[in-house]
């Protein structure tokens, strides 16, 4: 292979992590809605962004370095991924929708105004939300792991680079970006309708999860 085709790959396969890797990130998952709340509040924003980066990347390089298709060929594993999703996506939205309905006046005093949590529960919290969510396995682990696993030899790492890079930038732009639409979050009826797309959002990804089967192979 010559030095420019040699190029040409490895861009593709780092295009191609970037790619992928932004498709199954970018969206309002669990792990998402609680950086948004936290750049929010201006609380830990730092602490909380840089501990999902830390998951998201380590999370990556295992599934490529063989833990997503080690997954994939244990099904009892793999069914233990998609319905403990499943019963986290839940009950994270159950406990969105019960903010949403809670009364402006308990609103108002939970959320900009909200005095800032210790350093190690914060950091405690984001853990809590980033590893003790399935659905972030299968997202990381599974999915990206076994397709950066795919690619041809020498390539794999510049896939997950790709992807690595892809979650840095999402959780440096929500975290830090999320003071942007403070003054509009200065209204306890904007968190109420956060929650409530929360909710929405956390219950169509569990039935998605539940609906959709997995097999022992994922190809792109």
């Amino acid at each position: 292979m010559t030095s420019s085709s040699l190029s040409s790959a490895v861009f593709q396969a780092f295009l191609q992590g970037f790619g992928i890797g932004a498709g199954l990130i970018i969206a309002i998952g669990a792990q998402n809605a609680h950086v948004l709340r936290t750049g929010l509040r201006g609380h830990h924003v730092a602490l909380t962004v840089g501990a999902c980066i830390a998951v998201d990347v380590l999370a990556i390089a295992a599934g490529v370095a063989g833990m997503g298709a080690l997954i994939q060929q244990h099904a009892v594993l793999l069914a233990l991924a998609r319905w403990g999703g499943v019963a986290f996506l839940a009950w994270y939205g159950l406990g969105a929708a019960l903010r949403a309905l809670r009364s402006d006046a308990v609103l108002a005093t939970a959320t900009m105004g909200s005095p800032a949590p210790a350093p190690r529960a914060a950091l405690a919290a984001v853990l809590a939300v980033s590893l003790l969510n399935p659905h972030m396995y299968l997202d990381t682990v599974v999915l990206l792991g076994a397709l950066g696993g795919q690619q041809p030899p020498g390539l794999q790492w510049w896939f997950a680079a790709g992807a690595a890079l892809s979650s840095t930038l999402w959780f440096l732009t929500i975290g830090y970006g999320a003071r942007l639409l403070a003054p509009w979050f200065a209204r306890p009826l904007a968190w109420r309708c956060l929650d409530g797309l929360v909710a929405a959002v956390m219950w169509s990804l569990a039935l998605a999860l539940a609906l959709t089967p997995f097999t022992s192979s994922i190809t792109p």
